[in-house]
């Protein structure tokens, strides 16, 4: 880091009407955070945008378990671990090196707690223009580019996300199915496991979509990346809360509607 790096900006416990747009690696980062409909009040989810250099950030999001205060805390710890491994780094060490070491040292002090918390968290490393995803848990990942191709996505730490990309059942079939809330991995768990997928090169004007698990929930796919691939980004994620939030709160025999807190992060550079 340089002394005159931008400091990290951090989403903790909020609800935000419209999208926050923060500068980090040559591009843009929308961001918004809700509570579930069903709270009046506290909110489990949480994002950070981590700026490197003028063409490197980290952006991260965790959704927090153990209900509310032990399940934000843990959210919160998770992410100052990822900004504090980071930002830390020896500027010998490969910022894969930090992140790993990040999610580490966030599994170690949610499990210090002692109250049974945890939390999902998800990164993406943006070095150029080459993009590289770490996660542990249901709060997803997807590169999209602008005629809406999926360059990379991760695969959700639950039974229906394996079964969904082993093709055992379809994303109609994942997203109505009554056991898609049981995790199989999460931060703070004592065999915590870290995917970490291959460096993709991303295109002009391709989006990074983060979100947790109250979007994925209630809106497949396709209509994500309708609603994300082109047009401004701060649009589009206060595009997408609206419409996940109308879910949670119009149940039906025929759409999914889980109410759930939502976060989502958008990136992208301009062309």
């Amino acid at each position: 880091m340089t002394p005159d790096t931008p400091s990290s900006e951090f989403f903790l416990d909020r609800h935000m009407d419209a999208a926050a747009v923060v500068p980090v690696a040559g591009g843009d980062a929308a961001v918004i955070t809700v509570r579930s409909p069903e709270h009046e009040e506290g909110n489990e989810d949480a994002a950070a945008i981590i700026p490197i250099s003028g063409t490197d950030g980290v952006i991260a999001l965790a959704d927090g378990m153990g209900g509310h205060a032990h399940g934000a805390e843990a959210a919160r710890l998770a992410l100052e671990a990822i900004d504090a491994s980071v930002r830390g780094r020896d500027p010998e060490e490969e910022l894969r090196t930090s992140i790993l070491n990040g999610f580490e040292m966030a599994n170690e002090t949610v499990r210090a707690l002692g109250v049974g918390a945890g939390t999902t968290l998800a990164v993406a490393e943006i070095q150029g223009q080459w993009i590289r995803t770490y996660h542990v848990g249901d709060s997803g990942v997807v590169v999209v580019g602008q005629r809406g191709s999926v360059r990379t996505r991760t695969v959700d730490h639950s039974p229906t996300g394996y079964a969904l990309e082993a093709g055992l059942m379809d994303e109609h079939e994942a997203i109505h199915h009554e056991e898609r809330h049981i995790l199989s991995n999460a931060v703070g768990a004592k065999d915590m496991r870290i995917d970490v997928g291959s460096s993709v090169q991303m295109g002009s004007l391709d989006t990074v979509l983060l979100a947790s698990d109250g979007l994925f929930d209630n809106l497949v796919l396709d209509a994500i990346l309708d609603r994300i691939r082109t047009g401004p980004v701060a649009d589009g994620v206060l595009e997408l809360c609206r419409s996940a939030r109308r879910r949670m709160t119009r149940p039906s025999d025929t759409q999914p509607s889980k109410p759930d807190d939502l976060t989502i992060v958008a990136f992208r550079r301009p062309a």
